[in-house]
C-alpha cells in the first residue's frame, strides 16, 4: 500500500486521499490479517468534539486511514493544508467494501442497529450485489457480558471487514475496547449507515450530494438535529480564523 499524506485540520487529522485510493487502501489493510486496522470517517462534527474528548482524539490520531467525509473537511484541507481531497463519505467506502467483497477475496461481517435494520442491511447488500460476501451478522442490542461471546462469532466467520454500526462515540468506544481480540483485517465505525442501506433513513438525493448539501438536506428533513449539527458552524467558524490567523502571522515579502 503507497503511503498516504497525513493532513492537521485544526487540532485533528485527515488523510490525503481520493475515493478511489481510499477504496484500495482498505482493500488491502483488509487482506493483511497480521493486526486489525480501523477507519475513521473525519467530519467537521468528529473534529468538535475531539477538541473536547481526549479518547476521540487519541482515536483519530492512531486510525489507519481516515477518510474525508464531510465537505466541510475537504474545504478546510484547502484552505489550511493548500491540498485539494475528494470527499469520501464513510457510508459509501463501506457500501464499495461490500460490493467488491467477492472479486476481492473479502468476507464481511455486519454489528449494529436494530435486529430489523441489520437483517434487512444483509438482504438488501446481497441483493445489491450477488456476489458479496456476507458470512455474519449481530444487531447491535446486546448487553456487555455477551459481547466474548460477539468476538468469538466474529472470529469464528472468518471476516476480512467488520463494519460496526453503533453510533459515535459508542462504536469507537466498542472497537477500542475489543479490536485487539479480533482477527479481522479492517474494523470500520458507520454510524447509521445500515439504516440507510436498510431504507430506514432516506439519504439525500444524489443532486444535493453532488451539490455538496447533504448536510443541508439531513436538516430540513430533521430540524431536530439544528442543536448536534451547530457544530458544523463552530467548526466553519475556527477553520475562518485558523485562516486569518494564519494570513496576517505571514512574514512580509522584502522590498
Amino acid at each position: 500500500m503507497h503511503e498516504i499524506a497525513r493532513l492537521r485540520v485544526l487540532n485533528s487529522y485527515v488523510d490525503a486521499v481520493t475515493f478511489q485510493s481510499s477504496l484500495d487502501a482498505a482493500v488491502a489493510l483488509a487482506k493483511d490479517r497480521a493486526t486489525t486496522s480501523y477507519v475513521v470517517a473525519i467530519n467537521p462534527e468528529k473534529i468538535m468534539i475531539a477538541q473536547r474528548e481526549p479518547f476521540i482524539a487519541n482515536f483519530i490520531e492512531r486510525a489507519d486511514l481516515l477518510l474525508p467525509d464531510g465537505i466541510g473537511v475537504v474545504v478546510a484541507a484547502k484552505w489550511l493544508c493548500g491540498k485539494r481531497l475528494e470527499r469520501t463519505p464513510g457510508a459509501d467506502l463501506a457500501e464499495a467494501l461490500i460490493r467488491v467483497s467477492g472479486e476481492q477475496g473479502l468476507d464481511v461481517f455486519l454489528f449494529g442497529a436494530s435486529e430489523p435494520v441489520n437483517s434487512a442491511t444483509a438482504r438488501e447488500m446481497r441483493n445489491r450485489y450477488p456476489n458479496a460476501r456476507i458470512v455474519g451478522r449481530r444487531n447491535g442490542y446486546l448487553s456487555a457480558n455477551e459481547y466474548d461471546a460477539l468476538v468469538e462469532q466474529i472470529n469464528s466467520s472468518g471476516a476480512n471487514v467488520l463494519l460496526v454500526a453503533l453510533g459515535s462515540p459508542k462504536q469507537e468506544e466498542w472497537i477500542a475496547t475489543y479490536g485487539e481480540r479480533l482477527n479481522v483485517g479492517l474494523c470500520m465505525g458507520v454510524g447509521g449507515a445500515f439504516d440507510t442501506y436498510a431504507g430506514a433513513v432516506k439519504r439525500a438525493p444524489r443532486v444535493w450530494q453532488n451539490a455538496r448539501l447533504e448536510w443541508l438536506y439531513r436538516l430540513l428533513c430533521q430540524p431536530r438535529r439544528l442543536w448536534r449539527q451547530r457544530r458544523i458552524f463552530l467548526f466553519a467558524a475556527r477553520v475562518l480564523l485558523a485562516k486569518i490567523s494564519r494570513a496576517f502571522s505571514r512574514p512580509a515579502k522584502p522590498e
